[in-house]
């Protein structure tokens, strides 16, 4: 039998689950798209021969890839963590870097900067005002009881 994750563990009957962060589903997102571009832009990078000529670099340039689209998927599990937020903010800079080796990813990197930015901003604006909805309706449940 599968292991029950501590959530199912803690359930109670008629428990109220709490709404999902907004905030979150945003970042996630626009991370793991970040990690879709850098996985190809580094298969790009790696297929311009003129570029580079020795395998070393074309060796480090792949796994310095994959370890950059590895910390954004990586990043979207710790976006609950205090630093999971500053740590997305700290790869957007290094997407933007990434321009330096392939002089388009300035452009793309910065246009997922701006993803980044807006859903920091609308996903916090997002989850305040569901918050407020939500503890409107449990205030509601509470003087006016469950039908």
């Amino acid at each position: 039998m599968a292991r029950l994750t501590k959530a199912q563990r803690e359930w109670r009957p008629g428990q109220v689950k709490k709404p999902g962060s907004v905030k979150v589903m945003f970042a996630s997102t626009v991370l793991l798209l970040e990690a879709f571009v850098v996985f190809f832009g580094t298969l790009a990078y790696f297929g311009l021969e003129h570029l580079h000529s020795g395998t070393g670099a074309k060796v480090s340039v792949m796994v310095g890839g994959l370890v950059l689209a590895a910390a954004f998927v990586y990043n979207c599990a710790v976006l609950r963590k205090s630093w999971g937020y500053a740590m997305g903010w700290i790869l957007q800079l290094l997407l933007v870097a990434t321009g330096f080796l392939l002089p388009a990813m300035f452009v793309i990197g910065l246009c997922f900067m701006a993803a980044w930015w807006y859903s920091m901003v609308t996903g916090t604006k997002i989850d305040r005002e569901k918050k407020e909805r939500w503890e409107a309706e449990q205030e509601w449940e509470r003087t006016h009881g469950q039908s």
